[in-house]
């Protein structure tokens, strides 16, 4: 059974930056594509960043692109997801996923795993 556990949220200025982590196990990470999803209070879950296994492709949401980098180490087994320039409009609860497809996935039915989640905090 495959287990994540994100890390690397709190609360900032917007301006500032962060470094998120998912740390995977249960499985082959390397098999695995995997995507970053937010939250935000009252909204429905977003897509923000994915990495496929696969020929290493990603995709970013337009909201994020430029600002946001998704990378894994797959020694480690671990996912990140470097936030820089953060605004306020990036607050929210961010989720990585896990998903055996072996391309890039922004849909969030197709992932098969989820971390609990870890809090984003960007004051103006």
């Amino acid at each position: 059974q495959v287990r994540l556990v994100e890390s690397g949220g709190g609360s900032v200025q917007a301006g500032d930056s962060l470094r998120l982590s998912c740390a995977f196990s249960g499985r082959t990470f390397s098999r695995y594509t995997m995507g970053w999803f937010r939250q935000a209070q009252g909204k429905e879950r977003e897509f923000v960043a994915t990495m496929a296994w696969s020929q290493g492709g990603i995709h970013y949401a337009d909201s994020v692109k430029g600002r946001f980098t998704i990378s894994r180490d797959n020694a480690k087994s671990v996912l990140y997801l470097q936030m820089n320039s953060l605004k306020p409009e990036d607050s929210a609860v961010y989720y990585c996923a896990a998903t055996t497809q072996p391309s890039v996935v922004v849909t969030s039915s197709l992932y098969d795993y989820w971390g609990q989640g870890t809090q984003v905090t960007v004051s103006s």
